[in-house]
């Protein structure tokens, strides 16, 4: 058996030693980007986080004011003028499209089912108010009239001019009924909801206001609506 010299012993002791030590540099630099990789997967997380969070928002807001767009596109479509042909002649109203939206969406509605087709003007009052209606009973205006309200004269109230067009205030079986005062009134200010104005045809409304009525304020001959026509412009 062949000796083994202790030289080769020495030579195969440092063949059998573990590898090299790793420099301090080598692990601050693996280090560093570690923290990087990791501090870049943080500002992402927040990004995409903080983005889904304002999605539904500004999905709301698009949503919204499509919508407030569109209905103020579809007032604007709305017929603005309401010509109304009586017994008597033509009456034209500017209608209140921005101040009674609600009031004059339900005159539209009507005026297009022809509710107003014959409607008479069953109680005309003078220097206060015709009104119109389907109605058989006690109008609204001889009621105000009996409870001392005729020929108040305490203040004046623009929006209750004379040939102002409103509806009554007061829901009952009497269904959708027209006023048209013919002179200042302020104490309907709890009474009238007013939608538009008599721009043409005041004449009009003065010949039904001369009518003969009896006591209750009803006219002795016929007099009322044939029918209405609605128009963007006139």
């Amino acid at each position: 058996m062949a000796r083994i010299t202790p030289q080769a012993l020495l030579n195969q002791s440092k063949r059998k030693k573990g590898p090299a030590r790793i420099s301090a540099t080598t692990v601050f630099l693996c280090n560093l980007v570690v923290v990087v990789i990791v501090l870049s997967v943080v500002a992402t997380y927040k990004h995409w986080s903080q983005r889904s969070r304002n999605q539904p928002i500004s999905g709301l807001s698009t949503f919204e004011d499509t919508a407030n767009s569109f209905a103020d596109s579809k007032k604007y479509d709305l017929p603005g003028y309401a010509i109304l042909n009586t017994s008597k002649g033509y009456i034209t109203v500017e209608l209140y499209k921005d101040g009674s939206p609600m009031i004059v969406d339900k005159f539209l509605d009507l005026c297009q089912k022809e509710y107003f087709k014959g409607m008479p003007f069953h109680h005309v009052i003078k220097h206060y108010v015709i009104q119109a209606g389907h109605g058989q009973g006690l109008g609204a205006a001889e009621d105000w009239t009996t409870k001392g309200k005729l020929h108040s004269r305490l203040a004046t109230s623009p929006k209750h001019e004379a040939f102002m067009i409103g509806t009554s205030k007061t829901r009952d079986n009497t269904g959708f009924e027209l006023f048209i005062t013919t002179a200042p009134i302020p104490d309907l200010n709890d009474k009238l909801l007013v939608f538009g104005r008599a721009i043409k045809g005041e004449d009009v409304v003065q010949e039904i206001e001369e009518v003969d009525t009896d006591e209750h304020y009803r006219p002795k001959s016929p007099v009322g609506i044939i029918g209405v026509a609605l128009k963007h412009e006139i």
